[in-house]
């Protein structure tokens, strides 16, 4: 095993809309670097990561060539010479290189030529985890959560992972960021349970972030908490009257939710696991949550409070206000989804 790493660079031409397939395709786990604090951190938890389910790492870094008009009388176009960008973002997937160098993986770096969120949703075709930084402010993972910052974990083909400047700490790494340091003043330190919290809502895109969850929670050798929040009442149901009408309905979720949890321990009878219901928003949850645990786990596309909510509307606001390295799990077909019926009621979408 080379713990000093490899080195390896592939040029990948500018074609528009990234339709060219791209020059790489790594296996394993790829994390995406600019050279900011947001891209260290999400640097270091891919290292661990990678050490922990012995996956290699690609480490690639994405560029683009400034396009100017002309302002002459002959119109047309003028590029600058790119030699000097690709020195920087080679320069910067070096460093990224020596620092993870004492890891017990194997790893390599590239640069790439191209759109930054469209070179990780090439890379995602034949990676099996694909791993970010929050608010870079470089090329790549500046633009990567910028504009785009719903397009990568809604149209991955392998789960992605964001890491938020935030969890610098708990990381080992520093930040002179203002703006995390004032935060961490006002809320003070917190403990980081050795858990990994999975949302549900009822979805069946729900219940693949749950059996994702349960894998990533024994690898981490960590407890899994499958939680589940309900908002209060809004809109056309204000009129609803009831405190015990809630009651019930926290009831009734309760009954499927112990349900769900008997059909999770059937297929890992050695987790410890456990469910827990909220009341309160399932984002504003979701972000707390996030806060003390080691990593939380959703789905895309659910159809209720959480998955429903994350890559919707309110997906900038979840994914750039988390506190804590977030897991989406795209949609996909598991052959263990078939039995959850037999274990009782679940929960309704």
């Amino acid at each position: 095993m080379d713990q000093h790493g490899k080195h390896s660079e592939s040029h990948r031409p500018e074609t528009e809309g990234n339709a060219e397939e791209p020059s790489i395709a790594p296996g394993g786990i790829v994390v995406g670097v600019d050279g900011s604090e947001h891209g260290q951190c999400a640097l270091i938890w891919a290292a661990r990561e990678a050490e922990r389910r012995q996956l290699p790492l690609h480490v690639v870094t994405a560029y683009s060539v400034p396009i100017f008009a002309a302002s002459g009388l002959d119109g047309g176009y003028a590029t600058v010479d790119d030699s000097v960008i690709r020195d920087g973002a080679e320069a910067i997937v070096k460093q990224a290189l020596e620092k993870v160098s004492g890891y017990a993986i194997d790893v390599d770096g590239s640069v790439e030529n191209g759109d930054a969120s469209g070179v990780l949703l090439d890379l995602s075709e034949t990676a099996e985890l694909l791993v970010f930084g929050t608010r870079g402010r470089g090329g790549f993972v500046g633009r990567l959560l910028g504009s785009v910052s719903s397009a990568l974990p809604a149209h991955s083909k392998c789960p992605t992972v964001t890491v938020p400047l935030f969890c610098a700490d708990r990381l080992g790494e520093t930040t002179e960021d203002k703006h995390i340091k004032a935060e961490r003043a006002k809320v003070g330190s917190r403990v980081i349970e050795n858990v990994v919290a999975v949302g549900v809502d009822g979805s069946e895109q729900a219940r693949v972030a749950v059996l994702e969850a349960a894998e990533q929670a024994q690898r981490m050798g960590a407890k899994l908490r499958v939680i589940c929040a309900v908002p209060e009442y809004s809109g056309s149901l204000a009129w609803v009257p009831a405190p015990l009408d809630r009651e019930a309905l926290f009831k009734d979720i309760r009954v499927q939710l112990d349900a769900g949890l008997a059909w999770l321990k059937s297929h890992f009878p050695k987790l410890p696991a456990e469910t827990q219901l909220l009341d309160g928003s399932p984002v504003e949850v979701l972000v707390e949550v996030s806060r003390s645990v080691e990593l939380v786990v959703l789905g895309t596309r659910g159809r209720g409070g959480f998955a429903g909510m994350l890559l919707g509307s309110t997906s900038d606001g979840v994914l750039h206000h988390a506190k804590g390295p977030m897991l989406v799990v795209p949609d996909r077909e598991d052959p263990r989804l078939a039995d959850r019926v037999n274990f009782g009621p679940m929960l309704a979408a």
